[in-house]
């Protein structure tokens, strides 16, 4: 999903496209019987540093209400909190996990304190694409208006 949404000065939504673009992935999954639809995805550069300012908390809202359903944030993508939300979740409950690029191994690069750009070490990535896969049994990318691609995480 791409919830790369413009936010004001107030944390506000500016433009919902593309959270009401998701919307009929996530309702199909839901009303298909998935136990859980857990939604990851970036918001701008934090270049691999957590920044309230890249937070996706503020997407919660504006899903809540578009959806018509509670959905929780999880303030991380990765880790045991993370498992735990989303290995206790049921009945189509809808989960946001938190800004992927708070983790540099999401791009696999980020900048140091000069500035400069440094690449992740190769491990971390490799376990960092492990916990997120280990996060669900399909995966649904949402490549293009209209295009999915859908893997077994598996």
């Amino acid at each position: 999903m791409d919830f790369n949404v413009p936010l004001d000065s107030d944390k506000k939504i500016t433009n919902n496209q593309r959270i009401v673009g998701a919307l009929p992935t996530i309702k199909y999954a839901i009303d298909h019987g998935a136990k859980a639809v857990v939604l990851m995805s970036h918001l701008g550069r934090p270049d691999g540093k957590r920044s309230e300012k890249y937070s996706l908390k503020p997407v919660v809202p504006e899903l809540e209400k578009l959806l018509g359903t509670k959905v929780e944030f999880a303030s991380d993508c990765v880790g045991k909190e993370v498992e735990d939300i989303v290995n206790n979740a049921s009945g189509g409950q809808v989960i946001l996990l938190e800004n992927l690029r708070f983790h540099a191994e999401e791009e696999g690069s980020y900048k140091d304190a000069d500035g400069k750009k440094q690449k992740a070490d190769p491990e971390s990535v490799k376990e960092f694409r492990k916990e997120l896969t280990a996060l669900g049994d399909i995966y649904i990318s949402e490549l293009m208006r209209g295009l999915l691609a859908i893997e077994t995480c598996r």
